[in-house]
């Protein structure tokens, strides 16, 4: 008996010094891949939305061309397999037999980066998140030991392709727990916070900066039944924006040629960056602009007209260019629509009700409170967003107002676009 147990035990310790192993691998490959995307898609996004800028008809141009070009290389050399998003990664979690087969990683790292540079209003996270899932999924296949820490191993490529896009090793780990796996084991906990720590030490390692340079001093108690209103606002905004890529995706699905749908995308696309040309890519290039001095920006009827067109349309570019066969989620779309929906609430409140609140505040929970919304992990935006402006002045409160805001989404609709996923995906 005692040699049967001193037998398990000795397995159990060679399984786990695999597990540590492999994970410290996965995080090592989906780091690198996040961090080489990250600064590849920043460099040409700014070379390809300077040309626009100075060239208005690249306008017109880029969006159809990095569509095409997209459609072609999933028709050609992606074997026609379509990028569904994070919906393949609960298929695969899901399941014991689905896996995510290994060309995702190059076609979702390919074409996240071809949408953005060529105008997509989205952002690559979910093209991480999904070559990532699919590191840790093949990693995972290699050993018979390994399938049943399936869900961990994929978890642990999200988690470390998360911190080394956003420098936030907790909001990585939040991110795989609140939105990809949903419980805790201690394989979880083993393989997840190896990925996060292996993750952040490679961007210490390159000394990354924060995305944004934000100088936040304090805030006051004052500003609470503002931020109370800020939160409920972002709940219904982000509702909006989750309806809108689902009306994109389930009533124009019976459009099955791909041409219409890259002809109607980019119409749609071109048409709002030619107006709003702050909606072109991510919008990380939009929203740094607002942070040099938001302090300072006075209200006008031409400024509150860009807000709500901004904020309105922001969403529907982002719905076109995903039915259209762009790569990309709701993420980055989320953070720059809380980031013009919380200073636009803080103008207003300061230049009619006299509320003398800190606009950049609301800018920095603006971003949280959206995010919280629209993935429905509240934790995951409380730490990413502390960790983008490298600050933790605004933790309370962002945290006060991530809970708000979700819960007002899911009061009002049920589903994010992930859990929609989710449910689709059983």
């Amino acid at each position: 008996m005692n040699t049967t147990a001193r037998i398990k035990k000795n397995m159990q310790l060679i399984k786990l010094r695999k597990l540590i192993i492999v994970s410290v691998l996965i995080s090592f490959l989906s780091a690198f891949l996040g961090i080489t995307l990250k600064k590849l898609t920043e460099h040409y996004e700014e070379i390809f939305s300077s040309q626009a800028y100075l060239h208005p008809v690249f306008i017109f141009i880029f969006p159809v061309f990095g569509l095409s070009v997209i459609y072609f290389l999933r028709h050609y050399m992606f074997n026609k397999k379509e990028n569904k998003g994070i919906n393949e990664v609960f298929e695969s979690t899901g399941s014991k037999t689905k896996n995510l087969p290994k060309s995702k990683i190059a076609s979702h790292f390919i074409n996240g980066l071809l949408t953005v540079i060529f105008g997509g209003s989205t952002g690559i996270e979910v093209s991480t998140v999904v070559a990532t899932a699919t590191i840790g999924s093949v990693a995972q296949r290699k050993q018979n030991i390994f399938k049943e820490y399936k869900t961990e191993l994929i978890c642990a490529g999200i988690a470390a392709g998360i911190t080394a896009l956003f420098n936030s090793p907790i909001a990585g780990l939040f991110f795989a727990l609140e939105v990809i796996s949903r419980k805790i084991t201690r394989t979880f906990l083993i393989s997840n916070i190896i990925a996060v720590t292996v993750a952040f030490g490679l961007v210490l390692l390159i000394d990354e900066k924060p995305i944004f340079a934000v100088n936040i001093t304090t805030w006051h108690a004052r500003a609470i039944p503002y931020f109370i209103l800020l939160g409920i606002i972002a709940g219904i905004n982000s509702v909006y924006l989750t309806r809108c890529v689902l009306f994109f995706k389930n009533n124009l699905s019976q459009i099955k040629s791909h041409y219409y749908k890259i002809l109607i995308g980019s119409v749609i696309l071109s048409c709002s960056l030619f107006f709003f040309p702050q909606l072109y890519g991510e919008g990380y290039h939009a929203i740094k602009m607002i942070f040099l001095n938001p302090n300072e920006v006075k209200i006008s009827y031409s400024l509150l007209s860009t807000f709500i067109g901004i904020i309105i349309l922001k969403p529907i570019v982002t719905s076109a260019t995903l039915f259209s066969g762009g790569d990309g989620g709701v993420f980055a779309p989320s953070l720059f629509i809380g980031a013009f929906l919380g200073l636009f609430v803080a103008l207003l409140l300061n230049t009619y009700l006299n509320a003398n609140i800190i606009p950049v505040n609301f800018m920095v929970i603006g971003m949280a409170a959206v995010l919280s919304a629209s993935i429905h992990a509240p934790f995951t935006a409380l730490f990413l967003i502390c960790d983008l402006i490298n600050d933790y002045t605004l933790f309370f409160p962002i945290l006060v107002v991530c809970l708000i805001s979700k819960y007002t989404a899911k009061l009002i609709y049920p589903h994010s676009v992930y859990s929609y996923a989710a449910s689709v995906a059983k």
